[in-house]
């Protein structure tokens, strides 16, 4: 299923799309698309079947905005240096294990709402990744299949950085990480049975239609179903939380100098192999 949640922000409805591209308003069955509903297989079970029966009425989706398609987010756990090409192009070592830093559910925006440049930003760059949504509690899990076995669905995440604030200001990454509208995600949530092997997806990024990242999830270092094993060896993984697995090679801070680092105006477009299309235009604070 392509969940996703539409709607101006902050009262955005449930919805589904439907195989021939209907949307479908949900709102008569659950309250919303959170962590309470991944958890709930006999819900799921209703929006299914209710799918298939035709029995869910359709929305006008003209002019109706996109939000993001979780809600209530519990946090994001974020994997650096997780693709071997990514590693190669910023000269770093590829890491003898996860690296982990985490970025507030605040950062989330719909998939096509404005980024914002932080002030005094100077290195602002792109990152398509693929979001992982947890549908089950994992905790001390002893497999890679286990880690599979506890995803609920995946996603379209733009993980925007500021350089400078990340690597030359000092203290961990997350300042560069955090700034508002540094995490949109969408547009929809596809439930797993639709993405049979999360490594043989492709992601795609264009700046101002120029394409900067092609890349494939078959280049990850540490794979979905392992990162969600290791990540739950440290902390406890509960419905709803997010975790973006790395991006691909073809960064602006991989690139020759001048690096060319998004700017107030810019046009940001990227998708995930089934996962759905972002586009946002960039503004400053």
């Amino acid at each position: 299923m392509k969940l996703l949640r539409v709607g101006t922000a902050g009262r955005e409805r449930p919805a589904l799309l439907d195989p021939d591209g209907t949307l479908r308003d949900l709102s008569g069955l659950v309250a919303d698309i959170d962590g309470t509903l991944l958890a709930d297989e006999d819900a799921l079970g209703r929006i299914r079947n209710a799918a298939v029966a035709g029995d869910l009425p359709a929305l006008d989706a003209t002019g109706l905005r996109t939000g993001p398609p979780l809600a209530r987010i519990g946090k994001i756990v974020c994997i650096g240096l997780n693709y071997h090409d990514h590693a190669r192009e910023t000269g770093a070592e590829p890491p003898a294990e996860p690296v982990i830093f985490f970025k507030a559910p605040d950062t989330v925006v719909g998939p096509d709402d404005t980024v914002l440049i932080p002030r005094g930003s100077v290195k602002t760059d792109w990152e398509v990744e693929l979001a992982v949504v947890i549908g089950r509690t994992a905790r001390y899990l002893e497999s890679a299949e286990e880690g599979l076995a506890h995803v609920a669905g995946y996603a379209v995440a733009h993980d925007v950085s500021e350089r400078e604030f990340q690597t030359e200001r000092g203290g961990t990454w997350d300042k560069g990480k955090n700034c508002e509208t540094f995490n949109p995600l969408g547009p929809w949530l596809v439930t797993a049975d639709e993405v049979p092997d999360p490594q043989n997806l492709s992601l795609r990024l264009w700046v101002n239609g120029e394409l900067k990242q092609d890349g494939t999830t078959a280049e990850q270092i540490f794979p979905v179903g392992e990162v969600v094993r290791y990540v739950s060896r440290f902390m406890t993984l509960y419905p709803g939380d997010v975790v973006n697995t790395g991006t691909p090679a073809g960064v602006a801070m991989g690139r020759p100098e001048p690096k060319p680092y998004l700017r107030a105006g810019d046009v940001v477009e990227l998708e995930v192999t089934g996962l759905g299309r972002q586009r946002q235009v960039l503004a400053q604070a």
